[in-house]
């Protein structure tokens, strides 16, 4: 029975484990996937114990996406625009492979899912953190029409604009003086949703017929969900979509098979 193991700290909340076993159940693969709580410093020699133990697949999640990057002797142009990754196994030559799959899975819950359209939009990301590394290469890929990076840190935004300067029309600034554009998406990766709060945040010009997407998936409507649905965004969502779609594409990555998402993210959902 072939290993796998989600990584991170805190890890506790993961719903990888019953996410992979209901692709397993699918695909009719028999795997052990497990999570793993990774202490501040330990997170080498986690990875390299559990690859030297047979271990055949990794996910990373925060806080360790970079270091799961830098780790990796070989890296996909996912990663490599990131500088982060989600996803790691061992190539034939027993080298530790890096991918980012974040990008990938929030663009097809987005586009597929929820059949929002990115070209031609005018995007706003709330946060710099690292999931958004992921998200903002695959935006790239489309064609909207701006993307305004809004950060507690301005200079944390502007490392981020920097990585993927030149691919689209990027700016950045503070969370207090977002530029007055007529926002037709919103994407939230603040970390201050997680304590049950949303900042009150002035965005000027936040169209009703936009869309508003938290990377964050709960039961119940989020801090951010709630806080666009009072200044009327008629499409709001939680990333628990993203969640199993970047899933999605890890188990394809080592079983050279995509599940189907949809009976996955229903389950999850209690549908």
């Amino acid at each position: 029975m072939r290993r796998f193991a989600v990584v991170g700290n805190p890890i506790a909340h993961s719903k990888s484990p019953v996410i992979h076993a209901g692709f397993a159940e699918q695909c009719g693969h028999q795997i052990d996937y497990q999570k793993i709580l990774v202490a501040p410093d330990e997170f080498d020699a986690v990875v390299t114990a559990f690859f030297d133990q047979g271990g055949a697949g990794l996910n990373v999640t925060a806080p360790f996406k970079e270091e799961a990057f830098n780790m990796a002797a070989v890296r996909t142009e996912a990663a490599e625009d990131a500088k982060a990754a989600n996803t790691l196994w061992l190539d034939a030559h027993g080298q530790i492979c890096a991918h980012n799959t974040d990008g990938s899975g929030l663009l097809r819950d987005l586009e597929v899912n929820l059949t929002w359209s990115i070209d031609g939009a005018n995007v706003l990301i709330l946060g710099a953190g690292g999931a958004m590394r992921g998200v903002l290469s695959a935006f790239c890929e489309r064609a909207p029409a701006t993307i305004h990076i809004a950060n507690r840190t301005v200079a944390k935004a502007e490392q981020l604009a920097a990585l993927l300067a030149g691919k689209v029309s990027l700016s950045t600034s503070g969370l207090q003086h977002i530029p007055d554009s007529p926002w037709d998406i919103v994407i939230n990766g603040l970390s201050s949703g997680w304590t049950g709060d949303f900042p009150d945040l002035v965005v000027p010009n936040l169209a009703p017929s936009g869309a508003a997407y938290d990377l964050l998936y709960s039961n119940e409507p989020t801090p951010f969900m709630r806080w666009a649905k009072m200044r009327g965004v008629e499409h709001v969502s939680d990333g628990l979509g993203m969640l199993v779609e970047q899933a999605a594409d890890s188990y394809a990555v080592w079983h050279s098979q995509r599940p189907e998402t949809g009976e996955v993210i229903s389950r999850l959902r209690g549908v």
